[in-house]
């Protein structure tokens, strides 16, 4: 019989809050050519000469507004699903974590497999929706090593999960203590991307961004488009949640100067949103299954201060899904259900 095994992966985090070890964080995470994708002397022109300079001081003082005692919010948070998720399996399954930058590293997480005899994997990408500078990057990465350490391995891997009913209503049960609490608005804030990320995506270059009103227009390309994606993603939960359009809207975060991202911008929007009256604002970050720099420090930090400098009044953030009972045992099914017939 085969011996099985689990790989959860995310994106990772550097290995402290130094900034040489932010440095190298860095140049791995944007040195990556799906998330900054230009000709490879381009791309090293662009982190030398302008990011690595001054960026990775910014980043470190981020990291150390949010660093625990164990380290790493999202390494931490990704070893307590590990954990809890191997209790919830038979002990014959080992589960193991990795991360597509910094440690632990993809090669160690498939090096471990290798060293434990497992050849038959269920690699599972903790990214609800398809980007190439998440999923597509991570799938790869696991793929590449796995063919460079142990060729005869086999690789089965979960989907973008964004549209499943089950996920849908795990995001609502942990949502719903936040939901039960008065205010004024939600918004979905998702994690941005380039505009031209949407279009490579495309494989018939004729729908995503082309077509008016692209996003809610039936097509093969959703399947590869991370807007469309949270556009659903957004209109389940609302669905779910019994939400009242006229409260809840859609942004996105993170974004890069030099060419255009998805819009609305997330930290625009807080100050929009309060200038048109809203005071008591509630957050949602659905593109992240666990809290880190993005939703602990671009969200719960810096974008309650903007939103109340901005005459806000109130801002919560609704917790991601982190270690939450009702996420391992989402996690769980999908991987028993490989487990009984190979299938996802």
């Amino acid at each position: 019989m085969p011996k099985r095994a689990v790989l959860i992966a995310n994106l990772g985090s550097p290995d402290s809050t130094s900034v040489p070890d932010v440095r190298r964080f860095l140049r791995e995470f944007l040195g990556d050519g799906r998330v900054l994708d230009l000709p490879a002397p381009l791309r090293w022109l662009l982190l030398e000469a302008i990011i690595l300079p001054t960026r990775p001081k910014r980043t470190a003082h981020a990291y150390s507004r949010i660093w625990t005692p164990e380290g790493s919010p999202l390494v931490v948070t990704s070893e307590r699903v590990r954990r809890d998720l191997a209790a919830s399996l038979d002990p014959g399954v080992a589960v193991h974590a990795a991360m597509r930058y910094g440690n632990p590293s993809i090669a160690s997480g498939v090096a471990t497999l290798v060293a434990a005899g497992c050849d038959d994997v269920l690699l599972v990408p903790q990214y609800p929706h398809y980007a190439m500078s998440s999923w597509e990057t991570v799938v790869v990465r696991v793929y590449e090593e796995a063919a460079r350490q142990a060729p005869g391995m086999r690789i089965s891997c979960v989907q973008p999960f964004f549209g499943d009913p089950d996920y849908i209503e795990l995001l609502h049960t942990v949502a719903s203590p936040f939901l039960e609490v008065p205010h004024d608005h939600l918004l979905f804030s998702f994690h941005g991307i380039p505009v031209r990320h949407l279009r490579k995506a495309d494989s018939s270059h004729a729908h995503c961004m082309v077509v008016a009103d692209c996003c809610a227009t039936c097509s093969p390309a959703h399947a590869t488009c991370y807007r469309a994606q949270c556009v659903r993603m957004t209109a389940d939960f609302a669905r779910r949640a019994g939400l009242d359009p006229a409260r809840y809207s859609m942004s996105f975060q993170s974004r890069l100067a030099g060419e255009p991202w998805l819009e609305p911008f997330t930290d625009l929007e807080f100050v929009r949103l309060a200038k048109a009256g809203v005071r008591r604002l509630l957050v949602i970050c659905p593109s992240f299954v666990a809290d880190c720099l993005e939703t602990l420090e671009e969200i719960s930090i810096v974008g309650r201060e903007t939103f109340l400098g901005a005459g806000g009044e109130h801002f919560e953030k609704i917790l991601c899904p982190n270690d939450h009972p009702a996420y391992i045992e989402f996690l769980a099914n999908r991987v028993q259900k490989w487990l009984n017939s190979g299938a996802l």
